[in-house]
């Protein structure tokens, strides 16, 4: 991925985030209170945004540090919020509860990009 298609992407997640939140807490507000699901679309959007802006870290780091495990850390926070995020949005939008069992896949990739922005900073230094 480069560091211009990194940086796109998390400007577009960016954007989506705000949107997200803002439909889900007054279109969809309703709903997900009937469903008792507010707190977890609030994770998602939450995990989104913190995962949008490491994904902007690592497309800045790259203007200094040029590493694989920047490329590593970008890939699994990107796919790390489709399907942590993802999941919980359709969790909550749809009420298929299985969903909930794909979660910790994502959830684990975001871990893996933390883990690979650590090694590409210490490496770097």
């Amino acid at each position: 991925m480069t560091q211009k298609t990194i940086l796109l992407i998390a400007s577009a997640f960016g954007a989506l985030t705000v949107m997200i939140g803002a439909f889900g807490a007054h279109a969809l507000g309703p709903m997900l209170q009937a469903t008792n699901r507010t707190d977890t679309f609030e994770t998602a959007v939450k995990y989104q945004m913190y995962h949008t802006l490491a994904l902007l870290a690592v497309g800045l780091l790259l203007f200094k540090v040029e590493s694989p495990a920047l490329q590593v850390a970008a890939w699994c926070f990107f796919i790390g919020i489709l399907i942590f995020s993802g999941s919980l949005y359709t969790l909550c939008l749809t009420g298929i509860t299985w969903l909930g069992a794909i979660t910790p896949i994502g959830g684990t990739a975001l871990i893996v990009g933390w883990g690979a922005l650590f090694y590409a900073i210490l490496k770097s230094l």
